[in-house]
């Protein structure tokens, strides 16, 4: 008896867990659900001084910039889009905003700002190893 009442009360959770997970409605009403693949990067992260990036936009040094390579820039279509990144020695981590193209980043490498540099190492470091993720879309700080 203890048995059973221990799977009913589990199942009950379970159900009332799935209930309670937020689901994003479209204009009509109805749900859409879809799930990006995450892919994690590895590479070298350096630094550089911001100014008018590939995306179009022009930030500053303190910005939590990213250029990615133009392997993996292609078209821009992830312009805007934050990207995770750790610093692999240290544990240290930040986000940082897709907003420019590196011409000569590895295509896992990351270029960033001095200020989101820093949030990971000391710029007399001038390259770290880093992993990386881009986060879903919509995703923001």
């Amino acid at each position: 008896m203890y048995r059973l009442t221990t799977v009913l009360i589990t199942l009950c959770a379970i159900f009332f867990t799935v209930l309670a997970a937020p689901v994003r409605l479209n204009h009509d009403g109805t749900a859409t659900i879809s799930l990006e693949k995450r892919t994690s990067h590895t590479g070298d992260g350096t630094w550089f001084e911001v100014g008018t990036g590939a995306c179009g936009y022009t930030d500053s040094d303190d910005d939590p910039i990213v250029a990615i390579s133009a392997k993996i820039y292609g078209s821009g279509s992830n312009c805007n889009q934050w990207i995770h990144i750790t610093n692999t020695d240290n544990g240290q981590s930040a986000y940082g905003k897709t907003r420019d193209e590196c011409e000569s980043c590895a295509s896992g490498s990351l270029d960033m700002s001095p200020g989101l540099f820093e949030e990971l190492s000391t710029l007399d470091t001038g390259e770290i190893p880093i992993s990386w993720h881009f986060m879903s879309k919509d995703w923001s700080p």
